[in-house]
């Protein structure tokens, strides 16, 4: 345990580096706002999958799809569909309490403003990494999870270029039995989350926080292989053009997670901690 807390401070270390020499080296170009303001909080819902695919002793193969959904004047709260996400990666299971991964990204970007003429769909792309440490602590289980992406972001305008930005991000999670004394088959369980994602790149001037997110979700264990939880997200982070405006939103989250090991029994591992 000493050791991974070891890896951990280290490369919390280096991300927070990382970020402070990525501002300091644009302070020379930063344009500061006159002063800051909150837009209106905004509504979504997102509905996403996340599939953990055992491939050998060590290996498994992660398949996520999200569908987000954002509010437009025609179509409030639920919305019209905003993102679509394809996310995949090969990840490393180390032991119980430690796994890392590595893959891309594939969002599709849609158009959701109802007076633009531009396009109405562009892709981004991204390569992403993460660090997962799972700690057990009497009936519950903590998360750590250190995620960095590398994106291409393109506008909706018609030959517009791309973007690249640096995401640098961090969650803390928690997630708590409430009918049984572990997490088990027919347990309910609520799941408090908290994600800071930072960002750096040349475009970055002002505006390093591009999201805070705060969650709570209620989950339900079907088998061991299969759960269910939905909850309520909200979210505050600086817009990209300017520094000091930050944009808000409330969301509903529903998720499915499924994780098929089809390996011959004797080649299975015990029960693992892989829940994003």
């Amino acid at each position: 345990m000493i050791q991974f807390m070891k890896i951990f401070t280290g490369i919390l270390v280096f991300l927070i580096l990382g970020i402070s020499n990525s501002i300091q080296a644009q302070e020379t170009e930063k344009v500061l706002p006159k002063e800051s303001k909150y837009k209106e909080p905004s509504t979504k819902t997102w509905i996403n999958t996340y599939g953990n695919i055992r491939i050998s002793k060590r290996l498994f193969w992660i398949a996520q799809t999200h569908f987000r959904f954002a509010e437009t004047e025609d179509t409030p709260f639920v919305g019209q569909v905003a993102q679509i996400y394809n996310r995949h990666a090969i990840g490393y299971l180390h032991s119980k309490k430690f796994n890392a991964s590595l893959g891309g990204v594939l969002r599709l970007n849609f158009n959701t403003d109802e007076s633009s003429t531009d396009r109405n769909l562009v892709p981004e792309w991204r390569i992403w990494h993460q660090y997962q440490f799972a700690v057990p602590l009497s009936s519950m289980m903590i998360y750590h999870r250190l995620r960095i992406e590398h994106r291409w972001t393109q506008g909706f305008e018609e030959n517009s270029n791309y973007t690249f930005r640096n995401r640098w991000r961090y969650m803390f999670r928690l997630k708590i039995p409430l009918n049984n004394h572990k997490l088990k088959p027919k347990t309910f369980y609520v799941a408090p989350e908290t994600e800071l994602i930072m960002q750096s790149g040349k475009s970055v001037v002002a505006s390093p926080m591009e999201d805070l997110r705060v969650t709570t979700t209620l989950g339900y264990i079907l088998t061991p292989r299969l759960t269910v939880a939905a909850g309520a997200m909200y979210s505050q982070g600086q817009n990209l053009s300017n520094g000091g405006e930050y944009k808000q939103s409330w969301a509903i989250r529903c998720h499915l997670y499924f994780s098929p090991d089809f390996r011959k029994v004797r080649n299975k591992l015990p029960e693992i901690h892989l829940d994003d």
